[in-house]
């Protein structure tokens, strides 16, 4: 198994300098991760960064809070496609799934699917802020939506990915959906414990130190 093609080397934090950037960009190449993830305003830079690789620039819609209305989530969708963005990583309006208006939540998932194109598009639920029944009836409205993946954490809430959420979130969607684990991974040990609980990919910081099988002190 090749575990680096299963991380999305991620670097979110709003006080992310170019430097920073610049050297997320190069461990993506020397270690041919599956993608990087930054916010938009960082998109074109990555993209012309890997220019030559097949690491793939992912970058996040609706972030961190998922509290911006459709129309802005599918702008955001377009104009980070029109940057070079290969995957979108969108945030559910999670105050509509707790209110129980799951046709907001449906529609909001369904209006970054038609922004996409063919772009792949992960929905990050924040499964900590959820109980397991919202956490069952949020996979499935994503896959109703037609999403390619779901995704546990944005990384700046209460918690992030855990083992039984990726198990539950596993059984949900079935074999044929992603499942992507944030947050929480901090060692190879750790990575390895996500992927055979179900996760297809793992949004992560600390990917150099995982391949290198050290333990990372990270927050995400």
């Amino acid at each position: 198994m090749k575990l680096n093609k299963y991380i999305d080397h991620t670097l979110l934090k709003q006080d992310a300098l170019e430097n920073q950037i610049d050297c997320l960009l190069s461990e993506a190449r020397e270690y041919d991760f599956a993608s990087v993830c930054v916010n938009p305003t960082w998109v074109e830079h990555a993209k012309k960064g890997l220019e030559g690789t097949d690491v793939k620039v992912c970058t996040v819609v609706g972030f961190p809070l998922g509290a911006t209305t459709s129309t802005m989530k599918a702008f955001e969708t377009k104009e980070a496609i029109q940057n070079g963005a290969d995957e979108i990583d969108m945030v559910i309006n999670v105050g509509a799934l707790k209110t129980g208006n799951l046709d907001l939540v449906e529609s909001d998932i369904r209006a970054v699917m038609e922004a996409s194109g063919d772009k792949l598009v992960k929905v990050i639920i924040e499964a900590c802020l959820l109980t397991d029944q919202e956490k069952v009836v949020a996979c499935q409205l994503a896959q109703k939506a037609g999403a390619d993946f779901v995704k546990t954490s944005t990384g700046f809430s209460t918690g992030g990915a855990t083992i039984a959420d990726v198990t539950l979130m596993r059984e949900t969607v079935g074999p044929d959906m992603g499942v992507k684990a944030a947050g929480g991974a901090r060692s190879y040990a750790d990575a390895l414990a996500f992927v055979e609980a179900g996760a297809t990919r793992i949004g992560t910081s600390a990917g150099v130190a995982i391949l290198k099988g050290e333990l990372s002190d990270g927050d995400y």
